[in-house]
């Protein structure tokens, strides 16, 4: 058999030559006809271009960082920038032209560490609205009643003013939480359920649900229940038996997964209907890319997948996948990972819209994970898996394998700094770019090892460096306070560092302020301001950075000759606007591959 293949491939080889030959002799004898007759050179055709920005500030973010007038755009890709002059001579016919008046246009952003799906999610339930009372309270419940029959579930959003929820109950005239009997008044014949916030959204505890009488019942929450994890207390009154009142310890909420999932889930019809909505929302702010670093579950990963396929994912997606690994109960790592999880290697698996690019990786898990977990395969908010911890000498062997298969971990916190390192002196890692997300402090021996190992960083500065900076700040002794996420240092070594929201709230011209501010929330004064990046730098963190962070510095995140014409027109300019004024700056005009996907009235005008 082998022979008789070896011989047709023989076959093959000689009438492949005999034709090459004949087609080059045909070659020959027809460039020394041409030769006789003197040709002039042909000139490259100028191509047209489907759009011309002039008259702008195009921030280029390339090496030089250069400030052009004008971009020309065909099809899905930049064909030029410069100088109008330069670019004009790309219009043809067809060609848009549009007048920036001097208007700010960057690359698109980057957001590094995004949950993009929780966001159209909000919209799911009912607000309550700006309530101040638990009258307001009440009277919001009525009128939701008066839409439900008798039965009906009743499930709004939490008590308190997005995207922070900050000061809750302090802002109610009564300064405690409604009870059980308060809701009972406002819908007699429905079951209610407030729910508590994602608490990343505010980043402090507690969180706070409450249900009345009807919802106690249908849950079967009574004085003698017992909460499955120490960080859930049920309140209960002097009768001990309980107020509706449920506190919680913990950032992720267990009490809506347990007792109030059925009437709390957020369906799969839902989340297709709420993932285009996210995505508009983070394109108001100029974001043309994500990376989910905590990981996606496969309910969300189907999301993606079926927006792609519908032509509605407008985001370019980058996604590490969040491992089940109670599923996998006592499977071998070794053979598990290279047969499971081999489809996670590096490059990416899927095209420039939708990829995978590595696996999240966590150490530990507690009961509160576990109650979470027998919500599965339902996330709720999280959109990951409760079951994605291990104990920290599994980590370790799992992240051995990671290196063995070229699998790309995310980790979250600069504690795991020391496992990558431990992993490292057994499997050189630099080069990969492993990522290590929401970086809390780093001493310079940190940074170092940092360097060595070549890992990507990103940030979570709507915590550390606005919300809980203060905090972080009376841990340490003031000459110790630039250690507080010191991306000053990080970047002058030579760090790649993007930025990112954790979708708290969704704009990433908050951490590019906070990065270049450094003053907590509800303070003045500047902590380790030698730590602050200038302008430009913070928008390179912003756009080139989280291009490196998905391996496509060479596609995207600047606006040069080739990439892809993603870019976003902005209300203020980040390099001149005033210093306070930079969070609140937002897009006119958002375009992925030459595609407007987000736009204001008027914006061209």
């Amino acid at each position: 058999m082998t022979a008789t293949r070896d011989n047709k491939d023989r076959i093959r080889r000689r009438h492949f030559l005999i034709a090459a030959g004949s087609a080059a002799a045909a070659g020959a004898a027809a460039t020394s006809a041409v030769a006789q007759t003197p040709t002039v050179p042909a000139q490259p055709a100028v191509r047209s271009a489907d759009i011309i920005f002039k008259n702008g500030r195009i921030i280029t973010v390339d090496p030089a960082f250069t400030i052009a007038s004008s971009l020309g755009i065909a099809g899905d890709r930049i064909i030029a920038v410069g100088s109008d002059e330069s670019v004009a001579i790309h219009a043809g016919p067809a060609t848009r032209i549009i007048d920036l008046r001097q208007r700010p246009v960057i690359p698109g952003i980057t957001d590094g560490h995004a949950h993009m799906d929780r966001e159209g999610l909000r919209n799911v339930f009912p607000s309550l609205g700006r309530v101040r009372s638990i009258r307001d309270i009440q009277e919001r419940i009525a009128e939701l009643a008066r839409g439900k029959v008798p039965g009906e579930w009743i499930v709004t959003m939490p008590i308190g003013d997005p995207p922070y929820y900050f000061d809750v109950p302090d802002i109610l005239a009564e300064k405690r939480w409604p009870t059980r009997q308060d809701l009972d008044v406002a819908a007699p014949h429905n079951p209610v359920f407030i729910r508590s916030i994602w608490g990343y959204w505010r980043g402090t505890f507690p969180l706070v649900s409450i249900a009345n009488s009807e919802a106690l019942r249908l849950a079967g929450v009574t004085r003698d229940t017992i909460p499955p994890a120490p960080t859930l207390t049920i309140d209960k009154d002097a009768n001990g038996d309980p107020t509706g009142v449920f506190i919680e310890r913990e950032m992720a909420p267990i009490a809506e997964l347990i007792w109030f999932r059925k009437p709390t889930a957020f369906s799969h019809a839902d989340r297709v209907k709420a993932l285009p909505e996210s995505e508009r929302a983070y394109h108001s702010f100029a974001t043309t890319s994500i990376f989910e670093g905590h990981g996606i579950a496969t309910e969300v990963l189907r999301v993606y997948k079926e927006c792609e396929r519908a032509g509605t994912l407008t985001m370019r997606s980058t996604l590490a996948f969040s491992a089940n690994w109670k599923a996998a109960a006592e499977a071998p790592l070794g053979p598990f990972v290279e047969a499971w999880a081999g489809w996670l290697s590096e490059p990416g698996f899927g095209n420039d819209f939708l990829k995978m690019g590595g696996l999240y990786v966590h150490v530990g898990r507690d009961v509160a994970d576990d109650a979470r977990a027998t919500a599965a395969p339902y996330t709720g908010w999280a959109g990951f898996n409760a079951s994605h911890g291990l104990p920290r000498a599994q980590v370790k062997e799992l992240l051995l394998h990671c290196a063995e298969n070229d699998i790309r971990p995310v980790m979250i916190g600069s504690s795991n700094l020391d496992l990558y390192d431990e992993v490292d002196r057994e499997i050189p890692i630099k080069g990969r770019r492993w990522v290590l997300s929401h970086i809390t402090t780093f001493t310079p021996k940190d940074i170092e090892r940092v360097v060595r190992m070549g890992l990507v960083i990103t940030t979570h500065t709507n915590n550390y460096l606005y919300k809980g900076l203060n905090e972080q700040a009376q841990k340490l002794p003031k000459e110790r306070r630039g250690e507080i996420v010191p991306l000053r240092s990080l970047l002058d070594a030579g760090v790649n560092v993007a930025l990112a929201t954790d979708n708290t709230p969704v704009s990433n011209f908050l951490p590019v302020s906070q990065t270049v501010r450094r003053i907590p929330y509800g303070m003045q004064e500047r902590v380790a301001p030698e730590q602050a990046l200038s302008r430009t730098d913070a928008l390179r963190c912003a756009t080139n950075n989280g291009a490196y962070l998905t391996f496509d510095e060479d596609k995207k995140g600047s606006l040069e000759l080739g990439k892809y014409a993603d870019l976003a027109l902005l209300s203020a300019d980040p390099l001149t606007v005033d210093e306070a004024a930079i969070a609140d700056i937002r897009s006119l005009m958002t375009m992925v591959g030459g595609k407007i996907v987000y736009e204001t009235s008027n914006w061209a005008g």
